[in-house]
Parts: structure tokens; sequence; C-alpha cells
């Protein structure tokens, strides 16, 4: 089917978005974060409407229409235990049950499994704190380093940023590293590894002005998100980011007849981006480039061959996260650049 249709169900404030599609939406051609207006929030969830498992039998902390703008609160990765000034003591202390408290879900009207629910990053707000941490038996290096140890920082706010030590400035780059649905399966599932329905992902390019697509596997999506991350670096390699409640402001959309995926996938006005969870990084790697290739197929009309090889010279394979066991995350970047109609 050609022509302008309208890939965004429902019929809310927030305008719908218009895409020209041959055979479905173009997901990665125009893409869903070219929108220019920014609407007010049409809905807000405070950071005490949360859970902490994926699941389809959970009640939505809140029905949206799709296209809706909502802003969320979110905890840091402990659900509220850590402050500014927290010690080593409170570590050790720390109640795991509350860890990965994610606000959500949010039921999204229309969408249903099959189904891509599209995720526009509009806005992020980073508290004035955060933390990070080493524990013995988490990191990359857990056999080399073995060392219990937190440290609190005070955010400056005005230049958005950290100072780490004495000639160290770390740059916010503030990203939420848990995002995800609901999955298909009647089994509440914890939220430490990164999963087909997104989850624990720790992708630090999934920050303002990204567009993160998610397939869609429960009626409404039921869509959380939390874990807030002030800055990260791609592979999370200590355990920890550092970690800071926040405010999310983002847009909602559901997408029929378009792309379909098995994984999230995402893209910014530069680049399309796949991913792919797996206990290997070389199975992580090889899953990300398959959906590249697939995305270029169907959207691009490109042979496999053909894609395979544009993989190999203009695709980006990168570790998004390496210590969320028993899976790892491997995403691959493309370059829109390279294409001249877009």
């Amino acid at each position: 089917m050609k022509g302008i249709v309208t890939c965004v169900l429902g019929k809310s404030s927030a305008c719908f978005v218009l895409l020209f599609l041959v055979g479905g939406c173009q997901l990665g051609t125009s893409g869903l974060q070219q929108q220019a207006v920014v609407e007010q929030p049409q809905f807000s969830i405070p950071k005490t409407a949360t859970h902490t498992k994926f699941s389809r039998e959970l009640e939505p902390v809140a029905r949206v229409p799709s296209g809706s703008v909502v802003e969320v609160f979110t905890h840091e990765a402990t659900g509220g235990q850590f402050e500014l000034g927290s010690s080593v003591a409170d570590l050790q202390a720390l109640d795991f049950d509350q860890v990965h408290t994610i606000t959500g879900p949010i039921y999204v009207e229309g969408a249903q499994p099959g189904d891509v629910l599209a995720v526009e990053l509009l806005e992020l707000e980073v508290a004035d704190w955060g933390w990070m941490a080493l524990l013995p038996t988490f990191g990359q290096l857990v056999d080399e380093i073995a060392t219990t140890s937190l440290r609190t920082f005070k955010i400056d706010q005005a230049s958005q940023t950290i100072q780490f030590a004495d000639g160290i400035v770390v740059p916010l780059r503030p990203f939420a590293g848990i995002m995800g649905v609901a999955t298909g399966s009647d089994e509440a599932l914890d939220t430490f590894p990164p999963r087909a329905n997104g989850g624990n992902m720790d992708n630090p390019a999934l920050t303002k002005g990204t567009t993160v697509y998610f397939p869609v596997f429960a009626d409404g999506a039921l869509f959380s998100i939390g874990d807030t991350h002030a800055v990260q670096g791609f592979g999370e390699v200590s355990g920890t980011a550092l970690e800071s409640p926040m405010r999310i402001v983002m847009r909602l959309s559901v997408v029929r007849d378009g792309h379909k995926m098995l994984e999230p996938q995402y893209e910014t006005e530069q680049y399309y981006a796949t991913t792919g969870f797996a206990p290997t990084l070389d199975e992580a790697a090889k899953k990300a480039t398959r959906y590249m290739i697939d995305y270029l197929m169907s959207q691009r009309s490109l042979s496999e061959e053909d894609a395979y090889l544009l993989c190999s010279i203009a695709g980006d394979l990168l570790i998004a996260e390496t210590v969320d066991l028993p899976n790892l995350l491997v995403t691959m970047h493309l370059p829109k650049s390279i294409f001249s109609k877009n």
C-alpha cells in the first residue's frame, strides 16, 4: 500500500505521526523522533507507582492513548534505599528485593501482540546526586577486584557534570538502564538480564532524542522504565553506572504494519540500531548483525548478501553491557548518512 497513512494509533492531543511508506511503516527512514513539537505531558506517574518484575498479569498504573506524552519519575537502582552521603554500611544492609524498582507498567491503548511500541525520549532530568558501588560478586573483573565500596556524588546541575576526582570532571549523559514491555509468558520475570522484551539493557545510547522500538507481547504492551543512570560508559564494566533518580518525559506510540522485530531496536537522526542479547558476546553480536541484515532487506530493499556486505563496511558493533548475567547485550549502529534517500 502506497501513500500517507497514520501509523500511530489513537486520537490524543499528541499529533499523529504520518509516514510515507511502501508496504508498511518504514522505521528508520523517517523516524518517529523527528516530530518537531513537544507537547506538555498529558499523564504524570510518580515513583511510588512501581514494581520489580515483568509480567503481563500486573495491573497497569495508567492507561494512555497511543501517541500520549507521559511524564514518569523514577528511583535510583536501589528503589530509594540510598541518598547523598550513604555509606558502605548502607550497601551491606541493602535489601535486594527492592533493587530495580521500576515505574509502571503503563497500558498503551491499541497495543496488541505483533505490534511495535515506539518510545520517543523527549526529556531526561537528573536529580542532584548519584552513587556508584563495587561489590565482590558483581562486575567484569570480579576475579581481580573483590572490593566492597560505595561512593556518592553531588551533581552540578548548572554544568551537568560530576567531579569524579581532582582534575577529573565527567559530563552527564542520562538514560534509563531498564526499559521494557511485558513478556508473553505467565511467569513473572526478574529485571536483571536483558531479554526480547527489553529489560535491563543498560545501553547508554538510549538517551534524549532516541526512539526505542519494542516488540509487543501482551495487550497494552505494559511498558515500564527505571534503573536510571546519570552517565555510563558502554559496557558498565564495574557493575554500576552513576545511579540517580530521574524525571523522564516520553511519547508512547503504537506502530502497526511496520518492520517486524524480535528484540528492541532504536534510532536517532544520525543512525539506526539493532540489539542482540545472549549469554556470550559472540552470540549477541551475531544476533545484532542478523537483525540489521533483516532491517536492510525489509526497509532498504537490499539482498541478503548486499546487506551483509554493507554491515561489514558501515555497521558498528558496540558492547552495551557485560555484567547483567546471564545475558550480555550487543548493538549494531548503521549511519543514515550513507543513504541518499532517508
